[in-house]
């Protein structure tokens, strides 16, 4: 069984202005990314995104950027739980590939569409990458609050 997953939303705005508030880090930063993101998404880039909710500061590793269009990342897997209290988590050893694509609608919204993939079959790779589905989809509710309402739905969620 291959754990992966695809989350997908609607956002009721230009496919470049939905692209952009992910590629710029200030924007990505104003709904998403709750401790900060530095570095635009670049093809080629290592970017630093830092969440309160998830311990410490996490290098992405940029690996294609087709502006308007594409988005693919590569990070570090966890293995297993979160432990929020503690601070603390199981870095797995090895990387997913999280895959964002944008695409025009004809009613002028942009669908948007997230899966990320490479967990390892054990029960912590289960369990990351039901995390990281509720991450993605999370993020795809904040990206539309922002974008279309100028709204943060993550300020104080986490701290």
């Amino acid at each position: 069984m291959d754990l992966k997953f695809k989350v997908s939303a609607r956002i009721a705005k230009p496919v470049e202005d939905v692209f952009e508030a992910v590629a710029d880090p200030g924007k990505l930063s104003r709904y998403f990314t709750t401790g900060g993101a530095r570095g635009r998404l670049e093809t080629g880039a290592t970017v630093t995104w830092s969440f309160h909710d998830f311990p410490g500061a996490f290098p992405v590793e940029v690996v294609e950027v087709v502006p308007n269009e594409r988005i693919v990342l590569r990070w570090e897997a966890t293995e297993g739980e979160v432990d929020k209290e503690a601070g603390t988590y199981e870095p797995g050893g090895y990387q997913t590939t999280v895959t964002m694509t944008f695409a025009p609608l004809d009613d002028g919204r942009t669908l948007v569409e997230i899966s990320e993939e490479g967990w390892r079959e054990t029960p912590g790779g289960l369990a990351a990458s039901y995390g990281n589905c509720m991450g993605w989809s999370q993020m795809l509710c904040a990206l539309k609050m922002w974008v279309e309402h100028g709204i943060n739905m993550r300020e104080g969620m986490y701290k």
